[in-house]
């Protein structure tokens, strides 16, 4: 018999090897033998591929550090007109995901587009199609993925900010700096962890975007791999892709961490940490933060918003020949039988590595939630690759039934993905919750006679309720946007508003794309703006 810790292990242990599997496939199969296609590609667009992958994140990151720190310096530490505003209407650019993005800007600055009709409103008819700017290509696909992403960086940042010390910003007076060199000079450095993980999140964001990039016909590694295993059915090449892209965030990151060495980010203060007070803004200076956030606020949320709102209102046919009901019920499907699943799995193992004290188990427990590092399409074709010799070596082998058809095409397939993909959502956000249960309570159960699995049902998972809510939010506005891994995985006849939108998409037809883009922004903008309470907590407030 086993004993329940052993059981916790067991189980714990199951869970971490079981989303490990997708991404040690991506390794092993790099030295499989490829097609043809793999000589024809290294000698004539591998370099493309890479290089403008390259200049894609470098430009993405750039921008979203200047927009992400700056709209986070404003809102934490001044204050003028609508401030407490933009502090959470700042995070909605999230509710619009990059290809979406793209679908907007193409349909306000093409030839006759959006603002070819505003202009001949106002000023009557003309030749205005010479002077509107066209974002397009390379140009349009940073711009959409920046206005998306930079979030991340202004969400981490500003919960560093708000933590720092009175004494910080005396010191910086102390020394005669300038507001400007206190910012680069005292702030910003010691707010260099929180900035690396938002641009770390951004990065592996930007290298796995697959819809802005294939919009805008930029050649990526991502759409390497998409188009090796799509138009040229090979699966061995598109994983050998996959295969570098891993190698180059993970070089990455390793570079950040030697780059930092033994710095600190911390000041020691003789009077302890003394809580700061937010500066009021006059005149021109409160004019130019409140114009700079409004104009961030206006070009991440309401412009995409507007302009599908305008072509839904323009071309109402759309919305009437869009299958509202069944879209909604494929993607609330997909989003409780993945949640559940997520929260289910993390739980388990978390308290297998509570109760277990396994410092292996913690290691593969760490390296386990890397998934979310892998951009989508790469999961989804090595988990096809997964199936597919599993069922050749094993199930075939022995007479037994296909399982390809159970789990590729299929809404199992999707969710075993989503479930790798997002693990590390639902496993950080539980593990949070937990490290505010001390050891100390687990030890006065078993003393009234509790079990560990009635310590878990009882005591554990009641106290974990918010990180459970607040876990099942994100995870759920992460499948809503989700399009890669819907994309390839999805059963036949199986759409979500992500899908449909890029379907109308690439097939030239924006008008038709509008209305599902608008639902998707609205439904994830409600479950942004119910989690907005845990992210944007001050210790003010």
């Amino acid at each position: 018999m086993f004993k329940s810790s052993n059981i916790w292990f067991l189980s714990s242990l199951l869970v971490s090897v079981g989303v490990l599997i997708p991404i040690v496939t991506v390794f092993f199969s790099f030295f499989e033998t490829t097609s043809n296609y793999y000589e024809i590609l290294k000698n004539t667009f591998l370099i493309e591929y890479i290089f403008n992958s390259f200049v894609l994140l470098v430009s993405v990151l750039i921008l979203t550090f200047l927009i992400g720190t700056l709209t986070a310096y404003l809102v934490s530490f001044y204050t003028f007109p609508f401030s407490n505003f933009f502090k959470w209407a700042l995070i909605l650019s999230f509710a619009v995901p990059p290809y979406i993005y793209a679908f907007s800007l193409t349909a306000f600055f093409e030839n006759y587009g959006t603002a070819f009709t505003i202009l001949t409103n106002l000023f009557g008819e003309g030749e205005y199609n010479k002077d509107i700017p066209k974002f397009d290509g390379m140009l349009g696909a940073i711009i959409s993925i920046t206005f998306s992403l930079y979030a991340y960086v202004y969400i981490l940042s500003r919960s560093s900010f708000l933590y720092q010390s009175q004494n910080l910003i005396d010191l910086g007076k102390s020394l005669g700096f300038s507001k400007f060199k206190s910012l680069y000079k005292l702030i910003l450095p010691a707010a260099r962890p929180a900035i690396i993980a938002g641009l770390s999140l951004v990065a592996m964001e930007t290298l796995a975007e697959f819809g802005a990039v294939d919009f805008f016909s930029i050649n990526t590694l991502t759409t390497g791999i998409y188009n090796s295993w799509i138009a040229f059915d090979d699966l061995a090449f598109a994983n050998r892709i996959s295969f570098f892209l891993l190698v180059f965030i993970f070089a990455l990151f390793i570079l950040e961490n030697l780059s930092r060495k033994n710095a600190k980010y911390h000041f020691n203060t003789r009077g302890g940490f003394k809580q700061k007070t937010k500066i009021k803004l006059y005149g021109r200076k409160s004019f130019l933060a409140f114009l700079f956030c409004f104009f961030i606020f206006f070009m991440s949320f309401i412009f995409p918003l507007g302009q599908m709102l305008y072509w839904t209102i323009k071309f109402p046919s759309n919305i009437f020949d869009l299958p509202i009901l069944t879209l909604s019920m494929n993607t609330i499907y997909l989003v409780i039988l993945s949640s559940l699943t997520l929260i289910i799995f993390s739980l388990i193992s978390n308290y297998g590595n509570r109760v277990s004290k396994n410092k292996f188990l913690n290691i593969l427990s760490t390296l386990s939630i890397s998934g979310y590092a892998i951009p989508g399409v790469i999961l989804a074709v090595a988990f096809i690759t997964f199936v597919a010799w599993f069922d050749e070596n094993i199930f075939q082998y022995f007479g037994l039934f296909s399982i390809k058809k159970v789990f590729i095409g299929s809404v199992l397939g999707l969710v075993v993905v989503y479930f790798v993909r997002f693990y590390s959502l639902a496993f950080n956000g539980i593990k949070s919750g937990y490290e505010k249960i001390n050891i100390s309570v687990d030890e006065s159960s078993y003393l009234l006679g509790y079990s560990k699995k009635k310590t878990f049902m009882n005591i554990h998972v009641p106290f974990l309720r918010n990180s459970l809510l607040f876990v099942c939010i994100l995870v759920s506005l992460e499948i809503i946007r989700e399009l890669p891994i819907t994309l390839i995985l999805r059963p036949f006849n199986f759409e979500t508003f992500a899908t449909t939108a890029f379907i109308s998409a690439s097939e030239d037809m924006l008008e038709a794309a509008a209305a599902p883009s608008l639902f998707l922004i609205l439904i994830a903008a409600v479950f942004i703006m119910i989690t907005s309470k845990y992210i944007l907590r001050e210790k003010d407030e």
